[in-house]
Parts: structure tokens; C-alpha cells; sequence
């Protein structure tokens, strides 16, 4: 998988990577904003018993 996505990102190798980096901040700040949050409630966590 990961060879097929480096053969079909535009450029060279430096931009590929600068993408690379990009598409992996912007991946991570959507899980930590939006998806986290939502299923926080969820999670079994919240419940703690001694």
C-alpha cells in the first residue's frame, strides 16, 4: 500500500515527503479534534471502580 501511495503523489521525492508530512498532520489533528472528542463518551474509561 504504502508503494502504491509514494508512486502516485505529483513530484519528487521532497515534495512527496513535505506532502507526506502534511497529509499526516492534517489526518492527526482531525482525530484529535473532531473523532476523540465524539467518541470519548463512549469509552469504557469514564466508568472507574475501585
Amino acid at each position: 500500500m504504502y508503494g502504491w501511495y509514494w508512486r502516485n503523489l505529483p513530484g519528487r521525492w521532497p515534495l512527496k515527503t513535505l506532502i507526506t508530512l502534511v497529509l499526516g498532520a492534517l489526518i492527526f489533528l482531525l482525530l484529535m479534534e473532531v473523532v476523540f472528542p465524539w467518541i470519548s463518551p463512549m469509552l469504557p474509561y469514564n466508568e472507574v471502580a475501585v
